[in-house]
């Protein structure tokens, strides 16, 4: 079995694959990485703000979520862009090989 993502796996499609890695991609841009900013933030620029805490960052790029700004937009989005960068050097570097 080849680690491939162009090839469909077993039991499934090319397009289901892909459906399941941009979801499991978005939930951890929305759930997991508000988090993991919040803890390198803090430990590389000081405190968020007066007793602000994960869930106020979190809360806080939700929030610009839906209020349609794009900087929420590209740190939720990040996860899923770094894949899909991934893939394609990874199909540049095939092509030259």
């Amino acid at each position: 079995m080849t680690n491939d993502p162009d090839l469909p796996i077993p039991g499934g499609t090319t397009w289901q694959r892909e459906v399941a890695i941009a979801a499991s991609m978005l939930a951890f841009g929305l759930l997991a990485l508000p988090f993991a900013v919040f803890v390198v933030g803090q430990r590389m620029l000081g405190e968020y703000g007066e007793g602000a805490g994960a869930l106020d960052l979190a809360e806080s790029i939700w929030l610009d979520l839906a209020s349609l700004r794009l900087s929420a937009w590209l740190l939720v989005l990040s996860p899923y862009l770094t894949v899909q960068l991934a893939r394609a050097v990874r199909r540049i570097w095939r092509r030259r090989v």
